[in-house]
């Protein structure tokens, strides 16, 4: 189990010790603040909310962390643009793409967890198609909420399996929920959905890729621990310290998670079985993953520019950028 003093912990909290004791020249001059609060989704089990329940945090960052519960990324953008947020942890990427195309200067610092198997493609079982002859897609009908993450994604899967996407019928959903009803009750041959609808409608037929496949072809899923780029600018020292500790966290999950469902689950308000069940479906990549090219130092910026792109398409963002390389960092990740 992890103790609370730094001095006596396991060596998975090294690099959180080493975060405390390199603090800037800036907090010997008494600038560094006493206290910060983390926005975070209550009912989201991660390995840090164990180091959240224990008071790592406020022993590893050197102050007093607030932790406050928010209901989405939306919520989190405007806590940080208010001053009353200094991290978000777990923000979607798509409030993060209009957080600051809507002009908040924000930073992506890490990944927070990924979840692969969350969204998906479903081909009803007597539909007789595979990801093999997806062609036989032309002419059939496919339930999606149009503009999307999802339509986005789908859009892509029928581009890699050359499936011309004038010719597939997309019959407008304005839910999850009501496209997992369209291929229950069979008024479509394919339905795309996420979360609890997705899981519902694995009843009716199976992925036409599965979650490994999308990953592969560049379509992950992810939450990121977003800041305030002012904030990370100023107490560099702060985020280094939270970014290492949610690391070792992750390390110490990896290892021994047997020593930290129980208070994962209660600091969710979940019970063991259902924390189980969520953490079963989420990945937690390393830190040196999360600054290679396979995430955040290429396909990451790649991928909201392009989500970004499809946005405005949509009508959903007046316009993307160039590039939203100055936005994602991976200075924080070691």
């Amino acid at each position: 189990m992890f103790k609370i003093n730094l001095v006596k912990m396991t060596s998975i909290f090294t690099l959180a010790l080493c975060a405390i004791i390199t603090s800037l020249s800036a907090n010997a001059a008494g600038l560094k603040p006493t206290e910060i609060t983390v926005a975070y989704i209550q009912q989201w089990p991660t390995p840090n909310r164990f180091a959240q329940a224990k008071m790592i945090f406020d022993e590893a960052l050197g102050l007093k962390v607030n932790w406050v519960a928010l209901a989405d990324g939306t919520e989190m953008t405007a806590a940080m643009a208010s001053g009353k947020v200094q991290i978000a942890y777990a923000q979607g990427k798509l409030p993060f793409l209009a957080g600051i195309s809507g002009g908040n200067d924000l930073s992506m610092v890490a990944i927070a967890a990924s979840y692969p198997e969350n969204d998906n493609c479903i081909l009803r079982d007597d539909a007789d198609i595979t990801r093999d002859n997806a062609v036989q897609l032309a002419g059939r009908k496919i339930a999606i909420q149009v503009g999307s993450i999802t339509h986005y994604r789908l859009l892509k899967i029928l581009d890699h399996l050359g499936v011309d996407q004038s010719e597939v019928e997309i019959v407008a959903m304005p839910d999850a929920a009501a496209s997992a009803y369209a291929l229950e009750h069979g008024y479509v041959v394919m339905a795309c959905a996420s979360g609890s609808a997705l899981r519902g409608m694995y009843k009716s037929g199976k992925p036409l890729m599965t979650g490994a496949e999308l990953e592969a072809i560049g379509l992950k899923l992810f939450d990121i621990v977003t800041v305030p780029t002012k904030f990370a600018t100023e107490h560099p020292e702060i985020v280094q310290a939270f970014v290492d500790v949610t690391e070792a966290s992750n390390k110490h999950w990896v290892k021994n998670p047997g020593s930290m469902q129980a208070v994962i689950a209660r600091a969710a308000g979940l019970s063991l079985e259902d924390s189980n069940r969520v953490l079963q479906n989420l990945d937690f990549p390393p830190a040196e993953e999360q600054k290679s090219i396979a995430w955040m130092a290429g396909l990451v910026p790649a991928y909201i520019k392009d989500l970004a792109e499809f946005f405005v398409e949509q009508g959903q963002l007046e316009n993307s950028l160039n590039s939203y390389d100055r936005f994602i960092t991976t200075r924080f990740l070691r």
